[in-house]
Formats: C-alpha cells, structure tokens, sequence
C-alpha cells in the first residue's frame, strides 16, 4: 500500500511539474558574448553606455562587446554593416533607423528575424503608438524595437548672441531671408552646415517648408513626381538658403557645425535634436537660457520624425542576449536611461517625463499634437537603395545649383528604387 502512495505521489508530481508554464533562461544564466552594433560614438556614446551599464546588471555574467563604428548619421556603420550581412557573419543585433531603411533592405533581403513574439510577451503593442508599431512593421512581422523619437525638423541657436546681433529665430524663410545680409554684414554665418548627409538633412526641412506635408507624404507614395512644378520649386528654395551657409560645409562634422552657433561664427544651425544631447551634455548648456530652439522654418505645425531601433538579424551568435538586449530596449527603465541623455524622447507612451529636459518635454508636447511625416535622410521615408543615390543628387546639385536637374534626377532614382514610375 505504501509502495503504491508513493508511486501515486511521483505521478502526481510529474504531472505537477509539466504542467507549470515553461521558463526563459534566467537573468544570471545568460553568458557569453554580445556584440551591439552602432554609430553612436563620441558625444552620443554616454547614452549607450548607460543602456550597456543597465544591461550588465541584469546579466552580469555576459561579455558586452560595444561595436561602434564612427561616422554622421550611421554613413560609415551602414557600410561595415552591409559586408557583414552580407557575409553571413551578423552582428548579435545592430541600430538601424526605423522605416524603410531596415524593411527595404535586410528585411526585404529575408535577413532579420520576426519579433512579434517579443513585443507580445513585453507588452509594448499597447505600450508603444499604434501608428510606429505599424510603421516599423509588415503584414509579415514586426521587425525592430524603437528606442526613441527624435525630430529631424529643429533650427538651433544661441538667445545671448540672437539678443547681441539683434534679430530674433526665424518663423518663415521670408523671416530669414530677411535677416541673412544683416548677420553677414557683422561676419557671422546665418546657417551652419557640414559634410553631405547635413545638407541631405537640411534638404527634407526646406523642402517639407516648400512642398507642405500632404505633397511631402505624396513623393513617398509616387503619388508627387520629384520633377514636377512643386518637386522642382523645392530645390530652388534649398538653393536660395544655400547662400548663406558656410563655404567649409564638407570639411566639418555635425558637431563642428554646432559648435560655429555655440561661438558665435554662425547665427543658426538646422540639426535633428541630437543636438540637445550634445549641447546639454558636452558643451554643459542649460535648455531654454543657454541655447534655443524653434521648428525649422516654415515647419512650425509640422513634426519630422526618425526612430532609431534595434533588430534581431537571423543567425545572430548569440540569440538569448540579444532578445535580453532588445527586451532592455523596449522597457521603460531602458527608454527613460537613454533619451535624456541622447537628446531624444521616449518611443513609449508612458515615460516619465519628470526625468527629462525642457527641451524634450516641448518635443513630447509637439509630438502629441503635430502633422507627424517621416525623416528622409534619416531612413524612414525611402529604402537605403535611394537614400544612397540621392546623396549623388546632393552632391551634383551642391557643385551645379541646378534645381531642375537636380529634380529629374531625384525622379529618376525614385523610379529605380521603387518610389512611383
């Protein structure tokens, strides 16, 4: 009788146990290596390290291989990048812009890995806007996790010098235009500009200013030709802002640039709010009394936005870390880390604003409320195939001027990319 309770028990217990839900592997029990694979360097760095600090305490018994790759907006890392995918030797997980930059190539190439189980299991379906959710997602899967929002469409400046010089930040390009001569006359540059991507960059405000949101949104869908009346008048506006800019623009990093409003040498500079990171944190300026900001001109009710995101490709070395990596990413511990000290706001609806500047609360503001539309040079709007002709556009149009040519160009890569016909 008694052999046969004891059997009992150990059926019952066996049934006990494959009846308990199955778990991951702990947090203690991940090891080995991950390599996270970037463009944040210098100035942007501390906010990734802060992640990486956060990472390390939850798994401490894993290697955190910080694989950065320097260079403006990812220009370098994309490249590395590529050879890499494209050697089958992927990184356990790289930055990639959201949108059409990581959809129209590795995920268009079958090269990354559905993350929808994840966001289901962490919640964020609710925890992040439905409309970045779709964004960064197919009727296949979903593909990254945001990390932040940041704006594209910012003009920066200092209020002392404005106050010095005696002009005020622009509303319109008439409002700078008409202040421009004025600021050249004392020796000061009206816009600071750097290397090719910065004028890539500047290009999608001045032409979002000319074109206005619904026209912008059309050129994506191939609903707008590039070399119609409107693609055209875009480039002839960003050729008339081009002359008051500096003639050293290709020799300077974005930084540089920056750096010519902190001195005095330039009145103001149009850069993604990146900027407020590196002001506030590397040159120890205070939001709103040491530096300024207001839309670019003409884009006050207009809020361009880019996200950068992390994905999962296939054949990632070290699977477990990266989903413990990406899980980071997506949480609110990890999103209210990063953003105040990169510059950025929170891809979550539900961060803690109290933990963030001046500067980023009047982003959140801006980002409830706004016409949102998509960053091109930063990758939301177009696959990487066109980003990379049209920084050829750029480069033709920066040494000719030509508006027209410039725009049957632009259409011309647009068709080869699979933007309209």
């Amino acid at each position: 009788m008694r052999k046969a309770c004891f059997k009992l028990l150990a059926v019952l217990g066996m049934v006990m146990l494959m009846l308990l839900p199955v778990t991951t592997v702990g947090a203690k029990d991940l090891s080995g290596d991950l390599e996270i694979f970037s463009w944040w360097a210098g100035d942007e760095g501390p906010a990734l390290e802060a992640l990486i600090k956060l990472y390390k305490g939850r798994h401490p018994n894993v290697n955190v291989i910080n694989a950065t790759v320097t260079g403006g907006s990812g220009v370098n890392a994309k490249a590395v990048l590529k050879t890499r995918m494209l050697g089958g030797e992927p990184p356990d997980s790289f930055q990639v812009h959201a949108g059409q930059e990581l959809i129209g190539t590795w995920v268009k190439a079958e090269r990354m890995e559905d993350l929808t189980f994840l966001f289901k299991k962490e919640g964020w379906m609710k925890a992040f806007p439905e409309g970045l959710v779709k964004l960064i997602g197919t009727d296949k899967g979903i593909w990254s996790v945001p990390v932040n929002i940041h704006r594209s469409n910012v003009c920066w400046y200092i209020p002392a010098n404005l106050k010095k010089w005696g002009v005020s930040a622009p509303k319109t390009w008439d409002d700078f235009f008409a202040m421009a001569p004025k600021l050249k006359e004392k020796g000061v540059v009206p816009l600071a500009l750097a290397q090719n991507w910065t004028a890539n960059h500047l290009w999608e405000s001045v032409a979002l200013a000319s074109l206005g949101p619904d026209k912008w949104d059309a050129l994506w869908q191939g609903k707008l030709a590039f070399d119609s009346a409107a693609g055209v008048q875009a480039w002839v506006l960003f050729g008339k802002v081009l002359e008051f800019t500096n003639d050293d623009a290709s020799s300077l990093s974005w930084q540089q640039a920056t750096d010519m409003v902190v001195d005095g040498r330039a009145a103001f500079n149009v850069m993604g709010d990146w900027a407020a990171g590196y002001l506030s944190t590397t040159k120890k300026l205070m939001p709103g009394s040491g530096f300024g900001w207001v839309p670019s001109p003409d884009n006050g009710s207009m809020f361009m936005f880019l996200a950068d995101s992390f994905g999962l490709p296939k054949g990632s070395p070290h699977r477990d870390n990266a989903i413990a990596w990406l899980a980071l990413l997506g949480s609110r511990e990890g999103s209210d880390a990063f953003n105040p000290l990169k510059g950025s706001i929170s891809a979550r609806t539900d961060s803690d604003l109290s933990k963030y500047n001046d500067y980023a609360k009047s982003a959140a503001a801006d980002f409830g409320k706004n016409r949102i539309v998509g960053s091109l040079a930063h990758g939301v709007t177009a696959n990487e195939g066109f980003m990379n002709d049209f920084a050829s556009v750029m480069e033709m149009f920066l040494k000719s001027k030509n508006a027209q040519a410039a725009a049957k160009a632009a259409q011309q890569i647009a068709v080869k990319n699979g933007i309209g016909k």
